[in-house]
């Protein structure tokens, strides 16, 4: 990607400060690890020049200020003068990735004769905010400097992992919000940076965004063309970072980008992308919803040109004891575990599997290279220095989730915490001052029990409420957490191959919206349409049928097969075939919204989903996956993710056999009322 320049804008430490109203932007602990993660991402995965990099840093070591030299920092002046200096270097056609990891802020605006007297302007937090002749990089004036970039056609991608509205986080969750409910109304310098106010406001009028009620749902920017943008949640919600895989914080937009990234088949699309991230961070945060803005249809980081994909050099091959040398290691985020596919030297499309060598998996994971053993090989042909290693996806499901008990009554938390460790059947266990905190239950003004998640968020539709004196409301509340558990498990099922992603293309049609996240009102007629991608070729090979089976999530934590609906584990789905579900979009009575996650499977083999299904809330189940009664590998490993008798807190899921593909792909219906 030598043609590719970048941006990237990360801020941990924020300078003391204080709002009129009382409110003030904290330091955060992961937007510069954001930065880096994402920095390591373009140099070694995309082998981008680092002297094509520009970054900006504001890093929290607990001193008076950033480490940094201050030409680095984030400050307004600095994030000006790069997004010019980046438009300056790069050429039309090449490639442009802008990054930003820090709080989103909303002040005041400075332009009341384009927005109003009330009107606000959604801001890029600098560093040094508490300073009030600081100014806020304002959304008119981002969007100018965007638009300069598609003026000189460079293809642009941007990433905005922030919130602008925010909301307090509470419990022992571990969340933090990337944003504050506050709305700065400091008298600042209005004098810009960017362009002068006439100019600024042409260009802002000229893309429809005279009226706030014109901005998409991001809040972000107007008319997203000639660009793709990914923000890191809705206008009204909160953008959070957290400790993800239990180590270190990261922001969720930021770090599921990247490990949908590092999966990518040379022809993924942004919108394929987006689906994943959008089911994994909904996995985690039901109130912050990511969105798409612009070019979704583009090929990740594409021209024209299909991009290659990466390999690792296999440096050393020890048959004795059936190990290989890869060259990479830490420096390149790999971890043990993770499992590569080998080539013969001189293969380049990795997506004919037939073509493998072998799997092997990292067992020693040093600075530069690792270890890795052989799990299976395919074949007579020799393993030789030389040889390709292309990473597998592999996604680790967590099956066992940590629960915070937030409350004050030693009485009442020793008894749910003991009900916790008795009644907790492998899925919830009561998570250490260390550990990933997944749910939090505490009891709110009304003396009922609540369940949050990691950022003090309520669950929605957990009815009816538990009250505190209720008998057996202790053993109740962690019958509830067990199936939250095991919906969660289903909800972030996911096997992101490359290969076989590809080979399924999902879409949802009938909303009236033109938001990534689409809004159905009830009564709208809505078309799933499912299609094999795949061409049918000179003959009719049976390898390229599909068999399709589609769950419904439902608002109410029920999980329910849909299609086929009556008889059936799954319906065949010829290469070059397409299959359109109708339905009708519908809001139970007492809903203010519902969201259904339709969850689309598809297999080469013939297996059974049924394991899969829960009832309501509250309900008892139908059947109990028994596992010693399978026989399939994958439906004893789709059994494994509801099964009570579960006993391993975590399984591993990788495509490392072509004769055992299988991909899932998911949309969101939500529904709201017509007014």
């Amino acid at each position: 990607m030598s043609k590719l320049y970048a941006l990237l804008i990360g801020v941990d430490y924020y300078f003391p400060n204080r709002l009129p109203s009382g409110g003030s932007y904290p330091s955060l602990g992961g937007c510069v690890r954001d930065i880096r993660h994402v920095e390591a991402f373009l140099t070694e995965r995309l082998q981008v020049p680092a002297g094509q990099i520009l970054t900006l840093l504001a890093s929290n070591t607990g001193n008076a200020q950033p480490p940094e030299p201050r030409d680095q920092w984030p400050t307004y002046e600095n994030m000006v003068n790069q997004f010019k200096q980046l438009t300056t270097l790069a050429q039309p056609g090449d490639q442009v990735y802008i990054h930003y990891s820090g709080h989103g802020g909303r002040a005041t605006t400075i332009y009341p004769d384009l927005k109003g007297i009330n009107g606000l302007d959604e801001t890029l937090v600098p560093t040094d905010i508490g300073n009030s002749e600081a100014r806020y990089l304002r959304d008119v004036e981002l969007y100018k400097l965007i638009q300069a970039m598609v003026d000189k056609q460079l293809v642009l991608t941007v990433v905005l992992d922030s919130c602008h509205s925010g909301g307090a986080t509470r419990g022992l969750g571990g969340a933090v919000a990337r944003g504050i409910p506050d709305i700065d109304t400091t008298l600042r310098p209005t004098a810009s940076l960017v362009a002068s106010a006439p100019a600024l406001v042409a260009t802002w009028q000229a893309a429809g965004g005279a009226t706030r009620a014109a901005k998409p749902a991001s809040g972000w920017l107007l008319e997203p063309r000639g660009y793709t943008l990914f923000a890191a949640c809705r206008a009204a919600e909160s953008a959070y970072e957290d400790a993800f895989d239990g180590r270190e914080k990261n922001g969720a937009l930021t770090y599921w980008l990247l490990d949908s990234l590092r999966s990518a088949g040379p022809d993924f699309s942004y919108q394929i992308i987006y689906d994943r991230i959008l089911a994994k961070v909904h996995g985690r945060f039901e109130q912050q919803t990511p969105l798409l803005q612009g070019e979704g249809d583009r090929r990740v980081f594409g021209h024209d040109q299909i991009q290659p994909n990466y390999a690792v050099p296999v440096l050393e091959v020890d048959m004795a004891n059936r190990r290989v040398r890869l060259n990479a290691g830490e420096v390149q985020g790999l971890q043990p575990g993770a499992q590569f596919a080998l080539y013969p030297h001189g293969v380049t499309d990795f997506n004919q599997v037939e073509q493998r060598l072998a799997v092997v998996e990292l067992t020693q994971v040093n600075a530069v290279d690792s270890w890795a053993k052989i799990v299976e090989q395919v074949g007579q042909t020799a393993l030789e220095q030389g040889a390709q290693a292309v990473p597998l996806t592999a996604t680790t499901i967590t099956l066992q989730h940590g629960v915070a008990v937030v409350l004050e009554d030693a009485a009442q938390k020793g008894l749910l915490e003991a009900t916790l460790a008795s009644e907790g059947k492998g899925f919830v266990t009561l998570a250490s001052a260390d550990a990933r905190v997944d749910f939090q239950v505490t009891i709110n003004a009304q003396q009922a029990y609540e369940i949050w998640d990691p950022a003090g968020k309520p669950l929605a539709n957990l009815r009816p409420a538990i009250q505190v004196n209720e008998p057996d409301a202790a053993r109740k509340v962690v019958r509830r957490l067990v199936h939250l558990a095991k919906y969660r498990n289903v909800q972030l099922l996911d096997m992101p191959d490359p290969s076989w992603r590809q080979k399924l293309n999902v879409s949802l049609a009938g909303a009236a919206s033109t938001e990534s996240v689409a809004i159905f009102h009830p009564d709208d007629k809505v078309k799933l349409t499912i299609t094999n991608t795949q061409s049918r070729g000179a003959i009719n090979d049976p390898r390229l049928i599909l068999n399709i089976t589609v769950l419904d999530l439902g608002p109410d934590w029920s999980i329910t097969q849909v299609y086929p609906a009556l008889s059936g584990s799954f319906e065949s789905l010829d290469p070059g075939e397409s299959k359109t579900l109708d339905f009708d979009a519908f809001l139970p009575e007492g809903y203010a919204e519902s969201v259904d996650t339709l969850k689309i499977f598809a297999t080469r083999g013939t297996t059974q989903f049924h394991w899969l299904t829960l009832p309501a809330l509250d309900q008892p189940a139908a059947r109990q996956a028994t596992r010693d009664l399978i026989t399939d590998p994958l439906e004893q490993l789709l059994a494994t993710v509801t099964d009570e008798a579960v006993s391993t807190r975590a399984i591993r899921l990788t495509n490392s056999s072509p004769d055992k593909g299988w991909t899932v792909a998911q949309v969101e219906l939500r529904v709201q009322p017509k007014n």
